[in-house]
């Protein structure tokens, strides 16, 4: 009878085993978490590809989360850090990067507000406290309220670097844990301005065109962002480690395919063949 127990112990083992080998686990960035759910969703249902379980958190969850092999794939929204990836290296865990597509980072308000054109230097001095009400940017006299996301978040890093050069947001900004969270406050709040990804767009918000030359005004739009007119626009990635490209690379290979990049582009990102011509 001991026995029989031991080999049923060893045959559940065995099978539990070969389930978790059986499912892919992303986590990561917020901003690609509906685009990955639904490439999940096709790669299960119409490829028959093994179960991918998708989840959020931010593109630095994703990250510390791959490094702890608690998920297979880090998706994120900006590149990987350099402490971040020395940090890989120190735990000898090789790391290979897919650029899966790109997003257009979108300047939002509220749909009441007077204010359509920003340039880069005004977006610099309203998400780090120096423009403070809207009457200094052409609208009316109105207290600004910015929205940003969490530290973690790689939509929070990639505006830091790249829209406000590397300064730090205000100590005023109110800070949320999901791009719906923005999208939701912004609506609801007159004074309010805040950024997500252009896939998260609503009709309850207004877009900005935005301007790095000071001239040159271009509303975020998948057109603008195909034709590279917009110019603020980041990489989407996934990581895994080189120890699990066998695991990872149907999943990989097929969110490349044509396929995957037509899902991609269906659901407002810029496909990385696109975006590469």
């Amino acid at each position: 009878m001991k026995q029989f127990f031991q080999f049923v112990a060893i045959l559940y083992f065995l099978y539990t085993a070969n389930l978790s080998f059986a499912q892919i686990k992303v986590k990561g960035s917020d901003t690609m978490l509906p685009l990955v759910q639904e490439l999940a969703e096709i790669f299960t249902t119409k490829q028959g590809g093994v179960p991918v379980a998708v989840t959020g958190g931010g593109s630095g969850t994703g990250i510390n989360a791959l490094k702890s092999g608690s998920t297979d794939i880090a998706m994120s929204s900006r590149a990987m850090k350099m402490g971040e990836k020395i940090s890989f290296e120190e735990a000898k865990k090789g790391i290979k990067e897919i650029v899966i597509g790109f997003d257009a980072l979108s300047i939002i308000v509220h749909p009441s507000n007077k204010v359509s054109n920003l340039t880069r230097q005004q977006l610099e001095g309203i998400f780090t406290g120096k423009i403070t009400n809207w009457k200094e940017v052409g609208g009316e006299d109105l207290k600004i309220v910015p929205y940003t996301r969490e530290s973690s978040s790689g939509t929070y890093e990639f505006m830091k670097e790249y829209v406000l050069d590397g300064k730090e947001f205000t100590n005023t900004a109110i800070s949320s844990p999901a791009t719906a969270g923005i999208v939701q406050s912004v609506s609801q709040t007159k004074g309010a301005i805040g950024y997500i990804g252009l896939a998260y767009l609503e009709d309850i918000v207004k877009p900005i065109a935005v301007s790095f030359d000071g001239t040159n005004f271009i509303t975020p739009s998948f057109k603008n962002a195909v034709d590279k007119k917009y110019p603020i626009i980041r990489e989407l990635y996934f990581f895994h480690t080189k120890n699990d490209e066998n695991k990872v690379k149907a999943f990989t290979t097929f969110v490349l395919s044509d396929i995957g990049q037509k899902a991609l582009a269906h659901k407002g990102y810029i496909p990385a063949v696109i975006k590469a011509k």
